[in-house]
């Protein structure tokens, strides 16, 4: 008998920036906003389903849309009161997903911003690919 394999390609055409900071997802939402001047506002949750007998895992999420440049941004917790969204990253907060194209300047003035505020420990650009965990960040 003939089988037939199912090869399953995700879209992780995304830019990926990791964020550690002990702030709860509105206030660094709001620090945010103020300091980029952009605005993040909450959406419904980010659900995640680990194990088929198990209900979801939701980690909360806020959205910005850019029109003129048909850019998508979200910002996601990493921690659940059950869990990690990217265990192989434990110690990063949060993680800001960037959709469409971003160039490089503009790509890096969001991330010298979010170094520069105080409450944010670190903020740095990952390659999504290097993730064993992936497929828990395709929105």
């Amino acid at each position: 008998m003939n089988k037939t394999y199912l090869k399953l390609s995700l879209d992780l055409d995304f830019v990926l920036i990791a964020i550690t900071a002990s702030l709860k997802d509105y206030v660094l939402c709001h620090k945010i906003n103020t300091r980029l001047n952009l605005n993040f506002e909450k959406v419904e949750d980010h659900e995640v389903f680990f194990n088929v007998d198990e209900p979801a895992l939701a980690f909360s999420k806020y959205n910005f849309y850019i029109e003129q440049g048909d850019n998508d941004f979200f910002i996601l917790s990493n921690r659940s009161s059950e869990g990690f969204l990217i265990p192989e990253m434990n110690k990063v907060d949060y993680f800001m997903i960037i959709q469409g194209y971003i160039d490089k300047e503009d790509l890096d003035y969001i991330i010298s911003g979010l170094n520069k505020l105080p409450d944010i420990q670190v903020a740095a650009q990952i390659d999504p690919l290097k993730l064993k965990s992936n497929e828990n960040l395709v929105i």
